[in-house]
């Protein structure tokens, strides 16, 4: 038997609606790895999927996506990976391979994908299972604490540095600086770039400072030069429109979010003019996932982490929501 945190009824998370659960362990079937949980990061898509935002795709899920582990067996077929490896467990769970976007590379708009911690069971668990061809081989010299938040905060945020078509050198504003932020400026410095974070909270702001950003404003203010990109990681739709009219001619906005408010009507000539552009990121391709770790390795990509026990999911979810987490919160697992 393992344990395990199920969402039985989504809700708010002061109701804390996370339950523990004893269940059998799953079996790893043809094609899959077993994995024993280690940690489990803590995403804002987690909170959408406990409090409702998202709706559920099957009954008392388990959450949980960005998941460090170790394989404890190999269903029939498996090759690449051994009992003992440590692999990770990210987002994307499948995708067809078969539909016009996944012919043509683009798996992250897959017309039938499943996701971890939503369409399937994810890593608030002492176990889980995925298939082989959609895990992550990791180093054994780097923490685990350190690779659960470029599992998915990591991944997306580095899909959406390449998204908002930043070049080296150039300025990139951020708007939000929780755990995908946190990542993305030590990636935007290291090519040389510019950062200017807009968020709301002191202790964001002051972790933005120290990071190195070149300015740090309120999360609607203005920047006191033209941006060339910006990222919106918050999940906040009015920001839409100061991120916009911060732009430079020619710039553009990637949306990172996979839940958004609603944004407010824009206006064209002060928005959109000038060729400035709006565009979404959309999950990910399991290509991003090992540039990502290939570039996390070259850095090296540091992550501030704040660790829960696996009981304490809820407050942690609680503490993400009111921006009281300074990087990223991880569960620890295993004991």
């Amino acid at each position: 038997m393992g344990r395990a945190l199920i969402v039985e009824h989504p809700g708010p998370i002061g109701s804390r609606p996370l339950r523990l659960i004893e269940r059998p362990v799953p079996f790893a079937d043809p094609g899959m790895l077993l994995v024993d949980v280690e940690v489990c990061g803590v995403c804002r898509t987690d909170l959408h999927v406990v409090e409702g935002d998202l709706s559920p795709r099957r009954p008392s899920v388990v959450p949980g996506h960005e998941v460090v582990g170790r394989v404890a067996a190999c269903g029939a077929g498996v090759s690449g990976f051994a009992p003992g490896d440590r692999v990770g467990v990210a987002w994307l769970y499948t995708a067809c391979g078969r539909c016009r976007f996944c012919v043509l590379g683009r798996e992250n708009l897959c017309l039938a994908p499943r996701f971890t911690g939503w369409d399937v069971d994810g890593g608030y668990a002492d176990h889980v299972v995925v298939p082989a061809a959609f895990a992550y081989p990791l180093p054994e010299s780097v923490a685990v604490t350190t690779l659960a938040p470029l599992l998915c905060a990591g991944i997306i945020g580095y899909r959406a540095y390449q998204r908002s078509r930043v070049r080296k050198g150039q300025r990139l504003g951020l708007y939000g600086f929780g755990a995908s932020a946190h990542i993305v400026i030590q990636i935007a410095r290291f090519h040389g770039c510019a950062v200017y974070v807009a968020t709301r909270g002191p202790r964001h702001q002051a972790l933005a400072r120290k990071m190195g950003a070149v300015w740090v404003g309120d999360a609607a203010a203005r920047p006191p030069d033209p941006l060339d990109a910006a990222i919106l990681f918050a999940p906040a739709g009015d920001l839409v429109l100061p991120a916009l009219a911060a732009l430079d001619r020619g710039g553009t906005l990637a949306i990172a979010g996979i839940h958004v408010s609603a944004i407010p009507s824009l206006d064209y000539a002060r928005h959109l003019f000038e060729e400035r552009e709006l565009v979404s990121v959309t999950a990910n391709t399991r290509a991003d996932g090992r540039a990502l770790l290939q570039l996390a390795a070259e850095m090296p990509l540091r992550t501030s982490t704040e660790t829960f026990r696996l009981e304490d999911a809820n407050e942690a979810l609680r503490r993400l929501k009111e921006d009281e987490i300074e990087g990223a919160a991880v569960l620890r697992v295993a004991s």
